[in-house]
């Protein structure tokens, strides 16, 4: 059965199970709700979490853990001289992937039947141009072995799916019987479902934080390995980044930090005078009318994609610059692609996160201290400078550098607008680029993880991640220190 539709029989479950246990529960009272020890929607909300909770878990789980244990299962039944000189493990198993799933797409589409699917041979049929005749690509000729491979990865697909489907619809069906046949007047629902939702709040907190710890751990131990291949002194104090992936690399990560920050910095003198001083306007000064319709056209801007932004630069901003400052102006600019030009749309980009973020920031300061700063003499712009914009400086000082974190890490406005050039230069004319558009080239293509050239990149990863939790830190310092004269 397809997922889909197993979601939606579980889903339908559970919206029954709302409707039966609320219904059963008036009726163990006579229809009095009075008579209940919980509000009826409470013992309807038992049956929907006891029927969904167990079954999308095993649902979740199974659909996980399944490809991993067939992966390893088929791959250790291949043996070793099945596997071209060219071809690693991995990629023969993502050929054998590619090809069961082209063979369970032949059987959808009714041009193979299934016993012939499961049966097909290598040797006197060309897999490769049946299956490319319903649009499955495949870089070589399927082998016996690979095909062999794939039949089984099918056959066990197939068994695991269906127990899969008994497995979520017995677990959905346990769990309706046994909180329905619960549920009456006596039964503490309220207890019940608030226990659970605490519990489904700290699976929820867990996964965020196990999140980040496995991102931070893969980091880690690559970059472990990347400094057991390169020194960690020419790496952190190099001056020049020039991979080659046939050896005698120099990656210094100095020129990329260099214009990761001048960029960065280029982008904040742009967006936060404009956003701060729009969110003061639109907070302190702006009707509700232009309110109503200036806070969303400005956080309008939030929403196009960083790609759009990267072609707004490299089509509008870098030849308009070109015209001001390049040969036809006054000669300082070689091309479109600058630490200008990224910075400029950067920082277009960055407007409404200090905008948005400010003017809510600024709207939570308490009217009485407005009130009691007018009622003292003080003018509006006097009560915005002296009294408002201190008071909400912790909150201000967040969105800058939550605008400073989302800077740091932006790479298609770098990769279109800046150039590819490493290079320590003063000149904001000049091409440049940044760790993160680093990180993707380094990764692009068919790196071997094997070489530093390719594990630098955990090495930059971490590098940016270590610079925005010092931000995040002194920003927490900001905040606690002037938080404190406030409250």
């Amino acid at each position: 059965m397809p997922v889909l539709w197993l979601v939606l029989i579980v889903l339908v479950m559970a919206v029954a199970g709302y409707m039966l246990g609320r219904a059963r529960a008036l009726k163990s009272a006579g229809g009095d709700s009075r008579d209940l020890h919980s509000l009826p929607s409470y013992y309807g909300a038992n049956v929907t979490i006891m029927t969904l909770v167990p079954a999308v878990g095993i649902l979740i789980v199974w659909l996980l853990v399944q490809p991993i244990l067939i992966d390893r299962t088929i791959s250790s039944t291949v043996p070793a001289e099945a596997i071209s000189d060219s071809m690693t493990r991995g990629l023969f198993m993502s050929d054998v992937r590619r090809i069961a799933d082209g063979l369970d797409l032949a059987v959808t589409e009714g041009a193979m039947g299934r016993d012939e699917a499961d049966n097909i041979r290598a040797e006197f049929t060309d897999i490769r141009d049946r299956l490319g005749n319903l649009g499955v690509a495949l870089g070589s000729d399927v082998g016996p072995e690979v095909l062999r491979a794939a039949q089984r990865y099918r056959t066990m697909s197939s068994a695991g799916n269906l127990l899969m489907t008994l497995a979520v619809l017995a677990a959905a069906g346990v769990g309706f019987t046994i909180s329905y046949m619960a549920t009456g007047k006596n039964f503490r629902a309220r207890n019940v479902v608030e226990k659970v939702i605490r519990y489904l709040l700290i699976f929820a907190a867990t996964i965020a934080i196990l999140t980040t710890i496995g991102i931070l751990l893969s980091l880690v131990f690559n970059t472990i390995e990347f400094f057991r291949l390169y020194p960690a002194e020419d790496f952190f104090l190099g001056l020049t980044w020039s991979p080659s992936f046939g050896g005698g690399s120099e990656l210094g990560i100095l020129p990329l930090l260099w214009g990761t920050l001048y960029i960065s910095i280029i982008a904040l003198l742009v967006a936060v005078p404009i956003g701060l001083f729009a969110a003061i306007f639109l907070s302190e000064y702006a009707s509700s009318t232009v309110r109503s319709f200036a806070k969303p056209m400005i956080e309008v801007l939030a929403g196009i994609p960083t790609i759009v932004y990267g072609l707004f630069a490299l089509l509008t901003v870098g030849p308009l610059l070109m015209r001001v400052f390049g040969d036809d102006g006054i000669g300082i600019m070689q091309a479109g692609t600058a630490v200008m030009t990224a910075g400029l749309v950067m920082g277009i980009m960055l407007i409404p996160f200090v905008s948005s973020l400010s003017d809510d920031i600024i709207n939570a300061v308490p009217q009485s201290m407005r009130d009691g700063s007018l009622g003292l003499g003080a003018t509006r712009s006097e009560t915005v400078k002296q009294v408002v914009l201190p008071a909400a400086l912790p909150g201000i000082v967040g969105a800058i550098l939550l605008a400073a974190s989302r800077a740091i890490g932006e790479t298609m406005i770098v990769v279109l607008g800046a150039g590819a050039a490493a290079r320590l230069s003063m000149n904001p004319f000049d091409a440049m680029t940044t760790v993160t558009a680093k990180i993707v080239s380094q990764l692009t293509g068919d790196a071997d993880f094997a070489s530093p050239e390719a594990l630098v990149a955990f090495a930059l990863g971490m590098t940016l991640f270590v610079i925005t939790l010092g931000l995040n830190v002194f920003a927490l310092y900001i905040v606690r220190k002037y938080r404190e004269q406030y409250e």
